[in-house]
């Protein structure tokens, strides 16, 4: 059995989603990048003791990196189940970060919150994919479950 014909046929949208969200982590790499060059803050020093815009610039892409890994996780997930509706929650996080970061460019970090519509896809996509008993994660354990006396969910 072929992989594809594990998936829902919707994945490929769920994969859209992937793309775009390496298009918007290629653009905060971009942006730091350039903001250590106008702002002369040499690697590997991460953050700077003069330039509050730099650092907002910075903790912009490095926040959105240490949630990235386990977003991938929980989208991933409900779109084994869900794959349409993992893929609009996809596409508003990563919006909500390109939001995100915008507002924290300004160097007041408080504009940040520009993006906290993104929670909307952080709160229901570990829904999804943990609150589901169909999921093929519990699939997966039936074997072990299988032998015992009680019921997982």
């Amino acid at each position: 059995m072929e992989i594809l014909e594990l998936l829902p046929s919707s994945f490929g949208y769920v994969i859209f989603t992937y793309f775009y969200s390496w298009i918007m982590l290629s653009y905060l790499g971009v942006k730091v990048g350039a903001a250590r060059k106008k702002y002369d803050v040499k690697y590997p020093t991460m953050y700077s003791d003069k330039e509050q815009v730099f650092n907002c610039i910075q903790r912009a892409h490095q926040n959105t990196l240490e949630v990235y890994p386990q977003w991938l996780v929980f989208q991933t997930i409900a779109a084994l189940v869900y794959p349409t509706s993992a893929a609009v929650l996809g596409a508003i996080w990563v919006t909500s970060r390109f939001s995100y970061a915008w507002g924290y460019y300004t160097g007041d970090p408080a504009k940040r919150m520009k993006g906290a519509y993104g929670y909307i896809a952080s709160w229901f996509c570990p829904l999804f994919a943990l609150f589901t008993k169909e999921t093929y994660v519990l699939q997966l354990l039936e074997p072990f479950h299988s032998n015992s006396h009680y019921d997982i969910m």
